[in-house]
């Protein structure tokens, strides 16, 4: 049994199968469902967890090359939002593009982590290094 780390089977399983240079996506509760890619819904409740909590679940053991968000997120949130995201990414090449080209990269990804956050536009595609 797990006592440490990452507990959730599902992403513990979809972690182990990204290698170098591939994508994962952690999103808000808002972001599309996609078919054709795997994706670990642990929304629970609004906020519940974030994005950022995700995103410092997996650091420990994902290295992250190089992220994208979409612009609409700097546009859309306010000045502490905007500092804790770039806090949590700090040492990760970070790109903003529109969020229609931000969901181009979606599909490619080798999966999906929804959680809850409610912050507009919180998603980010990592690509492992």
């Amino acid at each position: 049994m797990l006592k440490t780390g990452i507990l959730n089977p599902q992403i513990n399983a979809l972690l182990s199968r990204v290698r170098h240079t591939n994508l994962l996506v952690i999103a808000d509760r808002g972001f599309p469902f996609w078919p054709m890619i795997e994706t670990v819904d642990i929304s629970l409740a609004d906020d519940v967890p974030t994005v950022l909590q995700v995103l410092a679940a997996i650091r420990s053991n994902f290295v992250i090359g190089k992220a994208w968000m979409a612009k609409e997120f700097l546009q859309n949130n306010n000045p502490k939002t905007r500092g804790l995201f770039a806090a949590a990414m700090k040492g990760i090449p970070l790109k903003y593009m529109p969020h229609a080209a931000f969901k181009k990269r979606v599909p490619s990804a080798i999966g999906l982590i929804r959680s809850g956050d409610t912050i507009q536009y919180a998603n980010l595609v990592v690509e492992s290094a």
